[in-house]
């Protein structure tokens, strides 16, 4: 069987309505509405942790985190466990990677991919695996001087900062990513191959080239909406409340607001034009109609939603909605929006049902529906935490003020720790469960897309209260043992 090739491009910390194509009213993304019209696009598609290793280990495992463990960001993918490039290699695909890594540790991991050119938010990582299979198309010190400002952002707020740099365009990481994929898919377009295209954008640092930041001027970035109370009305679990202490945009000039906000979409609009370069080479290279390509994004990021930036253990849709597409003209339906429930960890096993290959025992994602014959979901799921002890209000207080980013960063690992959240989200609603928290959350998405009122005490809605703890009670139980437990032989079963 002539099995197609794969192309994941997944971008960093990019939430859905970054996209004109998810509800972004002055965010054009023509490259990725080029990509839907030749595709599926899944306008409810959930990370299953909004962090991000543990959201790619669940990515190339098909796995939740509470299964393979890898819960936080210091814990990379377990040696020897069962993700896609293992059984790509075996089926003899040429493998890749380009861009941004913060998954793969172990060596043999590494001995899995022919191509392996890293790159990350600073610039190419020092304690990185070295190139392999490619050598970088720019030179070094061309890179190097592309990522200085990222080096050493300017101070705009203590709640953030953003940049505007005027570097030649291949040297940042998104068109460095974008440029050596081209180079990947001349060099190696006859091999079957399989590539993560990994682009590092648009998490922080904020900054982009002034020909992207001059589109989202401050006039141009339209704010999302704010509850004054959202904090402070008792209706905000405290979770959600020390964070807010952290990264709220309480004091800061409206201007530099705007100005945030506008480089992050500057970010992505970049992004989507690295898409676009890769897309055309695909064309002329006569390679579009045996290659899938999948895009999307490990998590998102507030770009002030709930007056809020950047990213922290908190389930509002900017940070676990993220843009999906699956596209394989001629193969897969095109041009068409599945509005039900997907999960990043269902792409692997959508793409070996896709290419032919046999769903793995271990995976606890299913091919997604549309692209596949698969049914249509109902809900999805997503989780924090580790398991560690609770970081509150008291343990906050105890730090020194003014709050900001730097106690963003004493207290991370912390944070990225402590409990067990978990979310479940259907089309209409979402209910998050806190088991050390001292309130749940549940969001009406269609009267409140913002999500923000939390309506879990009002009694209108404890039907669908009960009936989503129902739906996340049951997932809980189903993946406790990440269908990994040794089973009887099929034979023993009649």
């Amino acid at each position: 069987m002539n099995r197609p090739n794969i192309i994941v491009i997944m971008a960093d910390q990019m939430k859905a309505t970054a996209s004109h194509l998810y509800g972004s009213s002055f965010c054009e993304t023509p490259s990725l509405e080029r990509l839907a019209k030749q595709g599926v696009l899944y306008k409810h598609a959930v990370t299953p942790h909004p962090l991000c290793v543990p959201a790619r280990i669940s990515f190339w495992t098909s796995q939740y985190p509470h299964t393979h463990r890898g819960r936080r960001n210091q814990t990379l993918m377990p040696a020897g466990a069962d993700h896609a490039f293992r059984h790509w290699k075996q089926e003899g695909y040429c493998t890749g990677l380009i861009g941004k890594n913060h998954c793969f540790v172990d060596p043999a991991d590494h001995d899995l991919f022919d191509v392996w050119c890293e790159i990350s938010h600073n610039g190419i990582p020092k304690d990185a695996f070295g190139p392999k299979g490619m050598d970088w198309f720019r030179p070094a010190d061309a890179i190097h001087a592309a990522h200085s400002v990222r080096r050493q952002m300017p101070t705009v707020s203590r709640h953030f900062s953003y940049a505007v740099s005027d570097y030649p365009l291949e040297d940042y990481s998104t068109g460095l990513v974008s440029g050596q994929t081209v180079r990947f898919l001349e060099e190696h377009g006859e091999d079957p191959f399989a590539l993560w295209v990994s682009i590092p954008d648009p998490h922080t640092p904020f900054e982009a080239p002034k020909q992207y930041t001059d589109m989202y001027s401050e006039d141009v970035v339209e704010m999302p909406p704010f509850r004054q109370g959202e904090f402070t009305d008792g209706t905000a679990p405290e979770r959600n409340r020390v964070l807010y202490e952290m990264i709220g945009m309480t004091d800061d000039d409206e201007k530099d607001k705007r100005g945030v906000v506008g480089v992050y979409h500057a970010m992505v609009r970049f992004i989507d034009d690295g898409v676009g370069q890769i897309l055309d080479a695909l064309d002329r290279l006569n390679l579009r109609e045996n290659t899938i390509v999948v895009f999307c994004a490990d998590h998102g990021d507030f770009s002030g939603e709930h007056n809020m930036i950047a990213k922290g253990g908190a389930f509002y849709d900017c940070l676990t909605r993220v843009p999906l597409i699956v596209s394989w003209p001629g193969h897969a339906p095109e041009g068409v929006t599945d509005e039900s429930m997907a999960n990043l960890i269902d792409i692997v096993p959508t793409l070996f049902e896709l290419q032919g290959l046999d769903q793995e025992k271990s995976f606890e994602g299913a091919p997604l529906p549309t692209v596949t014959d698969a049914r249509p979901r109902e809900a999805a799921f997503s989780e924090y935490g580790a398991g560690g002890p609770a970081f509150g209000l008291n343990e906050l207080h105890q730090l020194p003020g003014p709050y900001g980013r730097p106690v963003m960063g004493k207290s991370l690992q912390w944070r990225e720790a402590e409990g067990r959240r978990k979310m479940v989200r259907t089309p209409e609603w979402k209910y998050v469960h806190d088991p050390m928290g001292d309130l749940d959350e549940l969001y009406d998405l269609v009267n409140d897309p913002w999500e923000l009122t939390n309506v879990v005490a009002e009694e209108p809605h404890a039907g669908v209260l009960a009936a989503l703890k129902l739906r996340l009670g049951d997932w809980s139980i189903g993946t406790e043992d990440g269908k990994v437990v040794p089973l009887p032989d099929e034979k023993h079963y009649w």
